[in-house]
């Protein structure tokens, strides 16, 4: 597995969904990468940080910029 191939399973890989052989993959790829052990690592942080959040806490104009990026993503892929 490569570094590239990491960042798209690393959601699966949080959730526990990834498969057996993709997960042992991906731990041997992070046990020589210290690059994509620390980007799992952040990835855990902003879910930890980002669960704290409510609505409240985001400004509207931040809100709608949010949005806006995502519909530009979505729209795009």
């Amino acid at each position: 597995m490569n570094c590239n191939e990491l960042v798209e399973l690393v959601t699966e890989y949080l959730e526990g969904t990834l498969p057996p052989g993709d997960r042992q993959r991906f731990d041997e790829h992070l046990a020589d990468c210290d690059g994509c052990t620390n980007y799992l690592g952040q990835m855990r942080e902003t879910i930890t940080l980002t669960g704290t959040l409510t609505a409240d806490d985001v400004s509207p104009a931040a809100s709608e910029t949010l949005l806006a990026a995502f519909r530009e993503f979505t729209t795009d892929h």
